[in-house]
């Protein structure tokens, strides 16, 4: 089996679909609990966390490393809560936040402007003119987060496994493809997807758990072996140290853990 990314524009259905697939392949369906799981878990509000994953960051933000550690929360949690597979995940950012899964099927959900305007109203009720500036300032945000945060543009097909318009189709229609996809070999898990997904769980739960204090640690995991790349001065640091004891202590999963100071952080590090 598989789990599955859905990203949409505000008022493209996408809600129903992820539903509707999730339905039809028994898989659990995951959104806003992720926010609820993350807060409670790391102590922060779920709108500061909503914030996080869809306002693109201010200055203030930047100076302060705000939004990497509001993300990085919300990732480790997201991990978590993927890890038993067979979920269909419909937030913010899911295409992004498990990119280096093999196993996760990605795929993003248009439509015209003018149908989504006219859902929008339906919807909430408003005025035509309210509805369309809504939606275009909630995509224009959605742009530059994505943008800020990772260097890509959402409207790129390539960071997709599939694009679907959902102008012509039904809810059903669209889950129809959506499930067949999943039902490949493609995006079916193996033990290797599995042990890529722990090891990545473990890396994005220790990167939350020193990015307040260091948020310019990279770290990598394998077969649960874990490397930190740091400075020399945050290497030596007494709290970082206390830190890792900490995590050594408490977090099942790792076999070995070391400190690489002074050395590049690897492309693929969290």
């Amino acid at each position: 089996m598989s789990i599955i990314t859905i990203s949409r524009g505000s008022s493209s259905m996408g809600k129903a679909v992820a539903e509707k697939v999730a339905a039809t392949l028994g898989y659990q369906v995951l959104s806003r609990d992720l926010l609820l799981n993350a807060s409670d878990k790391f102590h922060v509000s779920q709108q500061t966390l909503l914030q996080a994953l869809h306002d693109a960051p201010g200055l203030k933000d930047r100076y302060k490393n705000t939004k990497q550690i509001y993300i990085a929360y919300v990732r480790a949690t997201l991990l978590e809560m993927v890890a038993g597979d067979n979920v269909v995940y419909h937030g913010l950012a899911g295409h992004l936040l498990l990119k280096e899964l093999d196993h996760v099927l990605k795929i993003r959900i248009i439509g015209n402007l003018e149908n989504r305007v006219m859902r929008k109203m339906r919807e909430d009720g408003i005025a035509h003119h309210e509805a369309q500036s809504l939606i275009l300032a909630d995509d224009a945000q959605r742009k530059k987060w994505t943008r800020q945060i990772y260097g890509v543009d959402p409207a790129d097909n390539t960071l997709y496994d599939m694009v679907i318009c959902i102008d012509k189709l039904s809810v059903d229609d669209a889950a129809q493809f959506i499930c067949g996809a999943a039902s490949s070999t493609a995006f079916r898990s193996t033990e290797a997807c599995l042990r890529k997904a722990r090891d990545l769980s473990l890396a994005c739960n220790v990167k939350a758990a020193l990015v307040t204090e260091f948020p310019e640690v990279g770290i990598t995991c394998e077969y649960g072996n874990m490397l930190l790349y740091t400075t020399d001065k945050i290497a030596h640091n007494g709290k970082f140290k206390k830190i890792l004891d900490s995590i050594k202590q408490d977090t099942p999963g790792i076999f070995n853990l070391e400190v690489h100071a002074g050395v590049p952080v690897p492309l693929d590090a969290v």
